[in-house]
Order: structure tokens, then C-alpha cells, then sequence
């Protein structure tokens, strides 16, 4: 397999899925939102069970979008499988919502303004590239983050 066609991933630590996530989730679900954390629910794609992960929801030009700075992720996979059905959790409000796909090539700005607004906490992820680099650059790694739009409140 070239390594183009290889799938990213990077695993969390044990901290970060034992420690860190529910910490994060937590205060989420309590209402208490770091740096615009919400909870994403999402049917798995194997047990058909809800299941939850910490997202960082980024409002950008009017539209809301989730990256997956680790890439291929497992909440990834599921909302994949689901058709784009999820759930977004904030407090006690749950907002039934839609998301598809943003193709690789409409992905700059967004990974962009994603990493002018989390590179301190993401930007391990995304091999030296930042806010400031280049649109190619971006381009680059735009393959190994997939990106989804949210679909607008009906």
C-alpha cells in the first residue's frame, strides 16, 4: 500500500481516552463548554448503541463544522455509517442534526480557522502545518482530516 493510500489515524493515549475525554464531556454535558466543546452522539456503526465522544464544533462563516484532527476516528466511522445522523449534546439540550462530507478541496479555509482556533491543543496532529501556512500546504494534509458540514436547523 503507497503511503498516500494509507489510512491516518492517530490513537488516543490512555490518558487522553481515560482521563482527559471525560473530563471534557463532563463538564460539557453539565453545560460548561471549553472552548466550544460540545458532545457528539452518533449510532455505532457495529452495536447500533449511542455512543459519545467530545468534539470541538467549529462556527466558521455562518456554517458549523466538526474536523477529526486524529483522522480516521472511530466517531468518524460511525457518523459515516449513520448517513450523517447525530446528536449534539450541550447541557440538557440535545439538538438532532445532519452533517455531510466536505470534499478535500473545500477544506483549507476551514482547517484553517480550526487551527487558528486549536492549534495549542491539536496541532500535533497535523504534521507542522498551522493557521498560517499555505493553502498547499494545507491542501497536503487535507486528505487525513475529514472534515463535516452541519446541516443547518430546519
Amino acid at each position: 500500500m503507497a503511503e498516500a493510500d494509507k489510512i491516518y489515524y492517530r490513537k488516543p493515549g490512555r490518558f487522553t481516552r481515560h482521563v482527559f475525554n471525560n473530563l471534557v464531556a463532563g463538564f460539557t454535558r453539565a453545560g460548561v463548554s471549553i472552548w466550544g466543546s460540545r458532545v457528539l452522539e452518533v449510532k455505532g456503526r457495529t452495536s447500533g448503541q449511542p455512543r459519545r465522544v467530545p468534539v470541538n464544533l467549529l462556527n466558521h462563516e455562518g456554517g458549523q463544522y466538526l474536523v477529526a484532527p486524529r483522522g480516521e476516528t472511530q466517531w468518524v466511522r460511525n457518523l459515516r455509517a449513520a448517513d450523517g445522523n447525530l446528536d449534539i449534546l450541550f447541557g440538557c439540550r440535545r439538538e438532532h442534526r445532519s452533517a455531510h462530507e466536505v470534499a478535500d478541496a473545500d477544506k483549507a479555509p476551514i482547517l484553517h480557522a480550526y487551527l487558528r482556533r486549536w492549534k495549542a491543543e491539536v496541532g500535533v496532529f497535523f504534521d507542522g502545518v498551522s493557521a498560517d501556512s499555505t493553502d498547499e500546504e494545507i491542501a497536503r494534509i487535507a486528505p487525513r482530516h475529514p472534515v463535516f458540514v452541519i446541516d443547518p436547523l430546519a
